[in-house]
């Protein structure tokens, strides 16, 4: 038995989510059934985090087991042939020691949120950005974003779905940048909660039309009630970017 870590790119849009789901498509499903067509194996596929509906990937880590000897790039290459027409690419292919787990070796994720801040309709960023009309002032989001970093209670921020047995997070990074008419909001932490990231990125959107203000956010972290939450962002906007590991780990 071999275990491969995999690095994935995906498009989220077509897809209920990245962990398999009864009721549609799923990133994992599309993954398993190519391992199948590929070595007959029912082969599990273990990632480092879980995406909602429409949330996209550009570094997802994931990891498979299979008996099947075959070398790395040649289940990379089959794997994106068998893939096909799926918006779902494995950009890296190793083979990783037997204790490297995707998910439970992950020392950090990192994500990336996508404002499009325009009166005109997105065409080639439909379904990959939240499109803003309403002028938004980055500098204030970035300053009251600051609110939000370090260890708190996120029990605001969290899905009433989200199955953490603990809403204490450690923030590690919360930054907001304008990039000509888009609006970047880049989060980094050990682990999230659910909807925790499209959370803070709602209520900071009501920082930057000017309905919220810094200590407005301050009052909903500290409430520690999802009542108390201003908005969700919707899905379409979020990218899992990167997860990372101990250095003696790939």
């Amino acid at each position: 038995m071999t275990r491969f870590a995999l690095t994935l790119e995906f498009d989220g849009t077509p897809f209920s989510g990245l962990q398999r789901q009864s009721n549609g498509p799923s990133v994992q499903q599309s993954i398993e059934n190519a391992l199948h067509r590929i070595t007959g194996e029912q082969a599990a596929l273990h990632s480092a985090g879980r995406t909602d509906a429409g949330v996209h990937a550009l570094g997802m880590r994931s990891h498979v087991d299979l008996e099947k000897d075959i070398a790395p790039f040649r289940l990379m290459g089959a794997l994106n042939a068998h893939l096909r027409p799926d918006p779902i690419a494995v950009t890296a292919c190793e083979v990783v020691p037997d204790d490297w787990h995707a998910r439970f070796s992950c020392t950090g994720r990192r994500y990336l949120y996508r404002i499009v801040n325009r009166r005109a309709p997105l065409a080639l960023l439909r379904n990959r950005a939240w499109q803003v009309a309403t002028p938004l002032d980055a500098k204030a989001m970035h300053r009251a974003a600051q609110v939000l970093v370090g260890r708190h209670d996120f029990t605001t921020f969290r899905s009433v779905n989200c199955q953490a047995a603990d809403p204490v997070k450690t923030l590690d990074l919360l930054s907001v940048e304008r990039v000509d008419e888009e609006v970047h909001i880049h989060a980094a932490a050990r682990s999230f909660l659910h909807h925790q990231v499209r959370s803070m990125v709602g209520c900071l959107k009501l920082v930057g039309t000017g309905t919220w203000d810094e200590l407005r956010l301050a009052a909903a972290l500290a409430a520690r009630d999802r009542s108390a939450l201003g908005l969700n962002a919707p899905s379409q906007g979020l990218y899992f970017v990167e997860a990372s590991y101990p250095d003696d780990l790939p």
